[in-house]
């Protein structure tokens, strides 16, 4: 069986080894037989993702790239943790099946799950579905996202998956960190954004929630015959932390323009006719199932979810640009959604700053 190689022709080492890679999985995985296939799937601009097809059935491996890698990005071995921890759970997510630390084996750790058949849509205005499904959808939606927060951590033995305090002030670090190791130029407005979220205290934590890290349309897999989500997918983020990131990080991306980028959101759109549930009612019926009454801090986690994903996609071009992303050409598309978001963080700091001064808060 050939190597299969980025489709793009980076020449970056993204292949495969059939050859290598088979015996250990017909050892990891019972009844595997023989491996047929082996190809990339889309996205996965993160980590690596492959079909494997073989004679047991299909799977899915997710590896982490070569390179040298961010402080805490790419784990895989998290993704594949969490996963076999939701296992049964309310919260649907493909049956993981080993892991692999040896990079003799594939080049970089990987894990393999099972492969799940559903539809992935890329364009939260969903387009094909009825105003209908639409909004059954979004609802299926934000039941996955209720029913995530509401999973107790420590009788899924994952108390130890991250620190219980102190989620926002760790995270928004971290974040600035990686964006400074991945820059390739100036960007005066999240140099901004930084130093606003560097001044503004980042609000108190409560209990901590399994949070997922990258919740969005596209990181879930719907069912092929009803508006319902079937797999919920990319743990590569997840932690123990503030259930409102979540929140914060879907809604805030809605802000981006539909047309125009790769990486789309609603701007612009009619969502009433379209079937789409407007902010404020997301945000209700996600307290009305969590047995909340306010959202304390939404206009800080907004704009901090705002230089996250910004962050992100500073990452993802950056990799791309340095030639080891699995999609070189998606890759640096993707940078092109940066400058928006930082008119949009810009944005949201105006409207925090002027609801706290007509608040009279410090």
């Amino acid at each position: 069986m050939d190597d299969l190689r980025d489709g793009e022709g980076t020449g970056a080492p993204l292949a495969l080894d059939a050859g290598r890679i088979e015996p250990w999985l017909v050892a990891a995985i019972p009844g595997f037989g023989r491996l047929r296939r082996i190809a990339p799937l889309a996205g996965g601009q993160s980590n690596p993702t492959f079909l494997i097809e073989a004679d047991g059935g299909r799977f899915v491996l997710r590896r982490q790239p070569p390179g040298v890698l961010l402080k805490g990005a790419h784990a895989v071995d998290r993704e594949h943790r969490v996963m076999a921890a939701l296992a049964g759970s309310p919260v649907p997510v493909p049956r993981v099946r080993c892991l692999c630390r040896d990079p003799d084996v594939a080049g970089t750790m990987f894990y393999v799950m099972d492969h799940v058949e559903g539809r992935v849509v890329h364009d939260p205005r969903l387009p094909g579905f009825s105003p209908q499904e639409r909004g059954r959808v979004y609802d299926a939606m934000n039941a996955t996202l209720a029913a995530l927060h509401g999973v107790d951590p420590q009788a899924l033995g994952l108390s130890d998956f991250g620190r219980p305090s102190g989620y926002f002030a760790r995270q928004t670090k971290r974040w600035i960190e990686n964006y400074r190791a991945s820059e390739t130029g100036p960007r005066p407005l999240l140099d901004e954004t930084i130093a606003w979220l560097e001044a503004e205290p980042a609000p108190d934590d409560g209990p901590a929630a399994l949070v997922h890290g990258d919740f969005r349309l596209d990181n879930m897999i719907l069912a092929t015959d009803a508006p319902r989500v079937v797999a919920l997918i990319d743990w590569e983020l997840s932690t123990l932390g503030h259930p409102l990131a979540d929140l914060a990080y879907q809604v805030a991306q809605w802000r981006l323009p539909a047309e125009g980028a790769v990486f789309a959101g609603l701007g612009g759109v009619d969502r009433a006719a379209l079937g789409l549930p407007e902010d404020a009612a997301y945000l209700e019926a996600y307290m009305r199932r969590r047995g909340l009454s306010a959202l304390p801090h939404w206009r800080w986690a907004v704009v901090f979810s705002l230089f996250r994903l910004a962050a992100i996609l500073q990452g993802v071009y950056r990799r791309a640009r340095d030639g080891n992303a699995p999609n070189r050409a998606r890759g640096l598309a993707m940078g092109e959604s940066i400058p928006e978001l930082e008119r949009l963080a810009a944005e949201a700091i105006a409207a925090s700053d002027a609801a706290t001064r007509a608040a009279g808060s410090p």
